[in-house]
Parts: structure tokens; C-alpha cells; sequence
């Protein structure tokens, strides 16, 4: 990093882009249709990029593209069908995405849901938090249109440190499920997956952040269900913000020339994250940094896609 970050969990994703100007720059937001994923892409677009909204409800994309373009946007942003939970749909987003690629962030998830699988037989959250996104920067990178110095934002969560991969039953098809175990592993995959990214595709800047806890979004409509893991309401350390602060991780890693050079690092706070201590809801996992365990996760998400007749270059 050039200088150091002045920017803390109370800032906001518009403070983060203030004077930064990206003309010319291409955007994909996921999961933009709503939430943190909406204010990114209002503050990408509004600093000049061309943005294109990657979402399951296009008609609720189509509304938020009318609303940005309003708020000053130097175009309206387009709108592209995707459900991450489907390799079709990610397959057919990348067939209609000609390049160049500036930013890719990987914001759309899932949280806690039932036990739910999708038409592979995959578990919901490790299908559209991990496998959906890795798809998508995977064969975006084999299609050669990220642009030099390209970013690759991965949201992930500090629920990551509840849990690991599990690489023998990634889709709980012998371990008794537990929303939140599947929630952990998806995050934790997240993390895993720029780490290995940043050392696979050195041209491009990987990184991952912890957005914080923001009450007033889609992701947590599955809050009612018992949690067996861990009880994310209790612990301490937990940065609680307003859609507009827990935008700004992912606009500072999207955009920043603060962090110009910087990947394979997880973010919180607009910073660096310290090693997680045990007994609070901060700092980023040893296990979520494992070299061994980030190629294997690679590995294994391509044998995947391989599987459900996806495979990557």
C-alpha cells in the first residue's frame, strides 16, 4: 500500500471513492440489486464506471439501474440475468460478457438457509456463495478480458471462522446439515478462493473483506432459523454499520488507489485484518490463509464444474 488507509468502519463507500475518477473503467457487481451490493455499484457508477448489475430479479435489477442512473450515475447501468446457484446461468453470463473487465465484485450471497440443493445436487450456500462466483472469475479470466490491473473483490464474512471446507463433504450429503456450518464454509471458501486466485493470476488484484453486520438487508431473511454453529447475535467485536458503511470494504478494494498492488489479503474495516482471536467476531482465520487448503479448494471447485458439464480452460 502507498500510504496508509484514513479510512475506518464509520466511513462510507462514497467518503472511500470521494475524488476518484473511473471513466472509462467496466464493472460487474453481483447481487446488485439490493443491499451492499446496490451501494457499490451506485458509487462505481456515479465515479464514472460503466456497471453492469449481475442479479437474480432483473426486474428488481432494472429498478436499482433507474435509481442510480438518477443519483448522478455518468450512465445508467445495465442489467444482467444471473443465478449463481446454476452453472448454466453463470455459463450464459459469461458467453454475453465482452471485455475489457475492470472490476469484478463478488457480493451476492446467501445466509443461513434450509437445507436446499440446486439442480446438481449442491448444497445452496457453498453453490452460490463459492462455486457461482469462482465460475464466474474463473472463465472471465480464461475469456482473457480482465483489463491490466484488474480487481477481483470476494465478499466474504467473520463468519468464516466458525468453519472450515469440508473437502470430503462439501455438500453435507453425509454430515447432518446445520445452516451455519454451511454458511462458514462457504465463507471461508470465499477467502480461500482469493488467496489463491491472487497467486494463480499475479496480473490481477485478489482480495476478500468482512463487510460488517448490516440488519437491513435480503441476506438475513433467514435469521429465524435455530443457530446450531454459532450465535451470530452475541459475540463481541462485531462492527455493526449502515448499508452505506458496509459498502465501503468493497469500494476501497474495488477502486482504491490506496490499495493499488495489494492481493491475496482479507479485509475489514477499510484495513488489513488482524489474525482472529478467539472470542470475538474479528480478524480473518489461519485456516481461512492455508496455502494447502486454498489449492485443494481450487481444485476440487474445478473437478465440480467439470461434473456438472461446466468445465473451465
Amino acid at each position: 500500500m502507498t500510504s496508509k488507509i484514513p479510512f475506518g468502519p464509520e466511513s462510507t463507500a462514497a467518503e472511500v471513492l470521494a475524488g476518484v475518477d473511473l471513466t472509462g473503467k467496466s464493472a460487474i457487481v453481483t447481487g446488485a440489486s439490493s443491499g451492499i451490493g446496490a451501494e457499490t455499484a451506485r458509487v462505481l457508477a456515479r465515479a464514472g464506471a460503466a456497471v453492469t448489475l449481475a442479479v437474480r430479479n432483473t426486474d428488481a435489477g432494472q429498478e436499482e439501474a433507474t435509481r442510480i442512473a438518477a443519483d448522478g450515475a455518468a450512465r445508467r447501468p445495465s442489467v444482467q440475468p444471473l443465478d449463481l446457484s446454476e452453472p448454466a446461468s453463470v455459463a450464459a453470463i459469461l458467453a454475453n460478457w465482452h471485455g475489457p473487465l475492470d472490476i469484478l465484485v463478488a457480493n451476492a450471497g446467501v445466509m443461513a438457509t434450509p437445507e436446499v440443493r440446486n439442480s446438481q445436487g449442491w448444497e445452496l450456500q457453498f453453490a452460490t456463495n463459492h462455486l457461482g462466483h469462482f465460475q464466474l472469475a474463473h472463465g472471465l479470466h480464461d475469456q482473457g478480458v480482465f483489463a491490466p490491473g484488474a480487481r477481483i473483490v470476494v465478499v466474504s464474512s467473520v463468519g468464516h471462522v466458525n468453519g472450515e471446507v469440508l473437502f470430503d463433504d462439501p455438500h453435507f450429503e453425509r454430515t447432518p446439515y446445520d445452516p451455519w456450518a454451511a454458511y462458514s464454509q462457504s465463507k471461508t471458501a470465499n477467502v480461500l478462493f482469493a488467496v489463491e486466485a491472487a497467486k494463480r493470476w499475479p496480473e490481477v488484484a485478489v482480495n476478500a473483506l468482512n463487510p460488517g453486520r448490516i440488519w437491513s438487508t435480503g441476506l438475513s431473511r433467514h435469521m429465524d432459523t435455530p443457530p446450531q454453529s454459532f450465535d451470530p447475535s452475541g459475540a463481541t467485536g462485531v462492527t455493526e454499520k449502515t448499508i452505506e458503511q458496509g459498502a465501503s470494504t468493497s469500494a476501497l478494494l474495488a477502486a482504491s488507489p490506496l490499495v493499488e498492488g495489494v492481493t491475496g489479503t482479507y479485509f475489514e474495516d477499510n484495513q488489513p485484518a488482524a489474525p482472529f482471536t478467539p472470542g470475538t467476531r474479528r480478524g480473518v482465520a489461519q485456516h481461512a490463509l492455508d496455502l494447502d487448503k486454498a489449492a485443494r479448494l481450487w481444485t476440487l471447485s474445478r473437478e465440480l464444474l467439470a461434473a456438472s458439464g461446466h468445465p473451465l480452460a
